[in-house]
């Protein structure tokens, strides 16, 4: 390692001698190119199609990110039974032709994947370059020695998610993420070869540190100069003095630079500042590689006496655990996708979120870091003792060190990334071998990265839970599944614990806020889950008389075909259970107003352990004149009152005690319901429920009215049934059809109603208490797409979308 200390404080002006205008005018190949487009893919298994010369004249035509699991029905009998939703699964494969141009000879050429599920082989120019287990993590294959320049080369890429059942949620099958082609001089900046930290923070003053791995691939000793600037989002400039290094043939080594950044724009949630740092390589007066990487600024501390503390502030991590799906885009990892996720969970009040149990999309930590969410980074679901008959247990001794470092070193310069976790509910947990996997595991990640703490999530389904102090001791901060009881006698038995609920029960949102509040050593809860998915299916569900009884692990429960335990449903709907959790967490709302579903005339609505009571925005219920219903006001007031067709109907105080709830029983009457919040005697906030008249008409609201013309940007137009008033009918359960003219397709259509078995991928779709979603993605042509949606007795409706060219 080559450390460099000198600094440089000013605005740098490049190296004059070594690049000067000379340099500035090199042709650079773009170092990372977008190899999304073009494909071809047949679902099922030819052992020949790997083969260079292979016929493909008949397979179907896509770009990607593609999962052909979501195109599919769910059907009872697919392989991936419950537990992934009752999809279709299989094998399948992916060509590509595409020319190299002559002049990338004495190039060194690879292919990125972000992510194929699963058990992957890649095949170039008929010849196999590597296969890759976990559907989960990143990686990457020289193909430099394989290309034919000037000439047609071919790609091939056998996926097979046939062994089922390999994962407990919905995972999806394909080439589900990015790919790329990397194109670098043979004297390179390694892949993942940049490890940006900051050592010592304040608001004053920042030490940023900068090591870079430089490869030389040649058979001959290359010097270089090595230069790097960095950028903050105040445009201000500044560089770390240029180093000259002298690289032994075929060698790779790193090196270091420190510099001093005053004033610093630190990254937390609240001020998701972002500085770029560029890296140069220059050869013989040429820069021969140019990598630009965007970073944060900020620090973690964590300890029993002052919990988390992000910059030297105590901030309680209010979470939520969230699979990679994207609802009716199955596993594709859009861009946009990964952006409203993103969006979605910090408008319901997050600031953080788990991945379980696997590495996310590129894209997904890209908008965290901008958005300002924070990450638990999580590798995989177990270790060696299997919870399916084909999941990541049998890879795990050859594989986890692999995975568990493609996941560090390809994340740890995402500010947005605060912890990382090594497993999930550990099968083996009992066994002191476990142990012995937890501090092998935790090594992989701290040789690597020693800026963050090291957490697993733990639980027990028995009175077991001392008995795994030796195993909560080989972790930084230990997660607790659904055991938030458990954390005062711990306390008091190991005072120095760091505690993460790293799972709850969503109903349990009070006692859990209640508790990471009094208490420094908890530092946060994390609820199962933030949003719903697909896959274990039935998890969350509540029941009616005559439906099948039993929680979701205890038979199959088809139709159900995903998890209706989250904050916010399929179609991006926050259900009231987010907005209650968001006014415990958050000053962002403080007044709420909701209804809770009445039993039915013939028994009771029953729950499951994972569900809370159905309660809607609605105050139209049919049926249920002169009836008593309960009407539920979420207040940070002292209290509420509620008014019915302008009757004041009742006060009730609102405070702590309470848990800032208020219930009122009464009398169902069409009308307006009003809940009001009072300070003193003084109104200062009100909500509205408006009974709502039959169905007429179809009200259409796209979330992106400009998206861009690349064949993969979307925008998701909310759909909802409403009167002649233009009020949502909430009961409403029409069949819409879909029409696009333009440059533009359906990519997905939702209801969020997981016992609907329509597919996702199609051009109609039933309402679900009112309202649809539907989801246009853009072609590679620029033009106005046009969305109309008819259905029997409404007005039709039609939204204009403009798709914007771009350059691919």
């Amino acid at each position: 390692m080559i450390r460099h200390k000198k600094q440089l404080l000013t605005i740098v002006l490049f190296i004059a001698g070594c690049i000067g205008s000379n340099a500035q005018k090199q042709n650079i190949s773009e170092r990372k190119q977008l190899f999304d487009y073009n494909w071809k893919f047949n679902l099922g298994d030819d052992p020949d199609a790997g083969a260079i010369n292979f016929n493909d004249t008949g397979w179907r035509k896509l770009d990607l990110p593609h999962d052909w699991s979501i195109e599919g029905k769910t059907d009872p009998r697919n392989p991936m039974s419950g537990a992934g939703g009752y999809f279709p699964a299989g094998t399948g494969w992916y060509r590509k032709q595409f020319n190299v141009p002559a002049d990338w000879k004495g190039k060194r050429i690879s292919i990125y994947f972000e992510g194929v599920y699963m058990n992957s082989e890649v095949f170039f120019n008929g010849k196999s370059v590597g296969v890759h287990p976990y559907g989960y993590t990143s990686f990457e294959y020289d193909l430099t020695s394989f290309v034919d320049y000037g000439k047609e080369n071919v790609i091939s890429v056998r996926v097979d998610n046939s062994q089922q059942i390999n994962c407990r949620w919905y995972s999806g099958s394909g080439i589900y993420r990015h790919v790329w082609m990397y194109v670098s001089n043979p004297v390179h900046v390694a892949n993942w070869g940049v490890a940006i930290t900051s050592p010592e923070v304040s608001a004053q003053k920042a030490t940023v540190e900068v090591k870079t791995l430089v490869k030389n691939e040649t058979g001959k000793p290359q010097n270089i100069i090595l230069n790097t600037e960095l950028t903050g989002e105040n445009r201000i400039k500044q560089a770390l003095n240029p180093i000259h290094v002298q690289l032994e043939a075929n060698s790779t080594k790193e090196i270091t630079q420190i510099i001093s950044v005053n004033k610093p724009l630190l990254w937390s949630p609240e001020t998701p500042h972002l500085y770029q740092a560029k890296i140069s390589v220059i050869h013989d007066g040429k820069i021969v590689d140019v990598l630009n990487k965007n970073f944060g600024i900020r620090s973690i501390q964590y300890s029993a006496e002052k919990g988390f503390q992000l910059n030297g502030k105590t901030i309680k991590i209010n979470g939520g655990c969230v699979h990679h799906d994207n609802g009716c885009l199955g596993a594709a990892a859009y861009d946009r996708a990964e952006e409203r996720k993103v969006q979605l969970l910090k408008a319901a009040g997050y600031n953080t979120v788990r991945t379980s149990h696997n590495p996310p999309s590129e894209a997904f930590l890209n908008y965290c870091d901008k958005l300002g969410l924070m990450v638990l980074d999580e590798a995989f679901d177990g270790w060696r003792v299997s919870k399916n008959s084909h999941d990541y247990s049998k890879v795990f001794d050859a594989w986890s060190q692999r995975d568990i470092e493609s996941m560090v070193l390809r994340d740890r310069n995402h500010p947005s990334v605060i912890m990382w976790s090594i497993g999930n509910e550990i099968i083996e947990r009992k066994k002191s071998e476990a142990v012995e996997t937890a501090k092998r595991l935790a090594g992989y990640v701290r040789h690597i990265d020693t800026t963050r703490p090291v957490t697993s999530a733990m639980t027990t389904w028995d009175k077991d839970w001392e008995i795994f102090d030796s195993l909560m001791a080989a972790h930084d901060i230990c997660g607790y599944n659904y055991q938030m009881h458990k954390a005062e006698s711990d306390h008091q038995r190991v005072p120095s614990r760091v505690i993460l609920q790293t799972e709850s029960y969503p109903r349990d949102a009070f006692s859990n806020w209640n508790m990471v509040q009094t208490h420094n050593y908890i530092t946060g809860d994390i609820v199962w889950t933030a949003m719903d998915y697909l896959g274990e299916s039935g998890i969350g569900r509540y029941y009616y008389p005559g439906d099948p009884k039993g929680e979701h692990w205890e038979r199959d429960f088809y139709p159900w075909h995903g998890a209706y335990c989250g904050d916010i449903d399929l179609t991006g709907w926050r259900k009231p259970i987010s907005h209650y959790r968001n006014l415990l967490w958050n000053d962002t709302e403080k007044l709420y107003l909701a209804v809770r579903e009445p039993n039915p005339d013939n028994g009771k609505i029953s729950e499951t352990l994972w569900s809370v009571w159905p309660t809607w925005e609605s105050w139209t219920w049919p049926g249920r004149e002169e009836k008593q219903i309960e009407v539920e006001i979420y207040s940070k007031y002292p209290k509420v009152r509620l008014y019915l067709n302008n009757k004041l109907v009742g006060e009730k105080q609102t405070t702590k005690a309470e848990e800032f709830k208020a219930t009122f029983p009464i009398v169902y009457t069409a009308g307006v319901l009003k809940a009001v919040g009072v300070v003193g005697e003084k109104e200062v906030e009100s909500k509205l429920l408006k009974t709502a008249g039959a169905p007429a008409a179809i009200k259409l609201t796209a979330d992106r009215k400009e998206i861009k013309a690349n064949g993969q940007d979307l925008s998701y137009v909310t759909v909802e049934v409403v009167d002649k008033y233009g009020i949502l009918q909430p009961n409403a359960d029409n069949r819409l059809q879909f029409t696009v003219t333009g440059p533009g397709v359906i990519a997905g259509a939702d209801n969020a109603d997981l016992k609907d078995t329509d597919s996702y991928v199609s051009n109609n779709r039933k309402t679900w208490h009112g309202r649809a979603m539907v989801v246009i993605k853009s072609t590679k042509n620029a033009g106005e797409i046009r969305l109309s949606i008819r259905g029997n007795g409404l007005s039709e409706a039609s939204v204009i979308i403009k798709s914007l060219p771009v350059d691919l």
